[in-house]
């Protein structure tokens, strides 16, 4: 068994993982003020209440877009495990053919996503990562990595709407019964949910475009579930994307 983290600027996300199978799925908040020290105590007891120990797992790896965590969490799993995890970023070879102006700066996440979506699914591929920032990376007939687009966070978008506003409210992010609103509430809540799901329909049509080839559309992330129902494109949705492609890259280095 290993230890998959994935590291967010909201969340950490810790997997079991045995193979491609996943065991268990726990969350913790990013914290930049927790020291390794703290961050093996939390894993450890997290770990705990999931029934592992630090002495079952092989190894760990790990892929983070907030550099300092990274750095943290790394000490940590050495002080836990003996042995420094395996880490995604420049340097480790993944096999993925990256086709961007500077393709040292491709996220570790946006990475591991692509690698997992191309052993899930033949490309040509959009996968969606839709956390506190909406992702789409595009894999081409190929697998080549060959770009993307990024938008704000669903979350985030709401939030700013709300705090720049006087007379916004803030609202729970569901879907209204109807695209057209009939109150400040169910009007944001359309915006937010219809709109969002409209935006990955035009950005999938135009990305099709661009390639000349129907694609097919893989989604992850914690808010991917509220919008991609909404979505009239035929979306798949993998809970669990990350950990499997972190999984993957173990597997490969050894």
């Amino acid at each position: 068994m290993i230890l998959a983290i994935d590291v967010g600027n909201t969340n950490i996300v810790l997997g079991c993982m045995e193979g491609q199978t996943v065991r268990s799925v726990s969350r913790i908040a990013s914290d930049p003020g927790k020291t390794d020290c703290e961050y093996a105590v939390t894993i450890r007891d997290v770990l705990a209440l999931r029934g592992v120990t630090a002495a079952e797992l092989e190894g760990s790896v790990l892929s983070s877009v907030v550099w300092p965590l990274g750095e943290a969490l790394s000490r940590a799993m050495e002080l836990l495990t003996g042995k420094p995890p395996l880490v995604v970023g420049p340097g480790l070879d993944h096999g993925l053919e990256i086709l961007l102006d500077e393709p040292e700066q491709l996220g570790a996440d946006l990475v591991v996503g692509a690698v997992a979506a191309l052993r899930l699914c033949p490309p040509p591929l959009i996968v969606i990562d839709m956390g506190t920032a909406t992702t789409l990376s595009v894999l081409d007939a190929a697998g080549r990595f060959r770009g993307g687009a990024i938008v704000p966070g669903l979350r985030a978008s709401v939030g700013s709407l709300s705090d720049g506003t006087n007379l916004l409210p803030q609202v729970p992010l569901e879907a209204p019964a109807h695209c057209i609103g009939t109150g400040t509430v169910s009007c944001m809540q359309s915006g937010a949910i219809y709109g969002n799901a409209a935006m990955l329909d035009g950005l999938i049509d135009r990305m099709e475009a661009e390639l000349g080839q129907r694609v097919q559309v893989i989604a992850t992330g914690g808010l991917a579930p509220l919008v991609t129902p909404y979505c009239r494109r035929a979306i798949r949705c993998e809970p669990d994307l990350l950990l499997l492609g972190l999984a993957a890259l173990w597997e490969q280095r050894q």
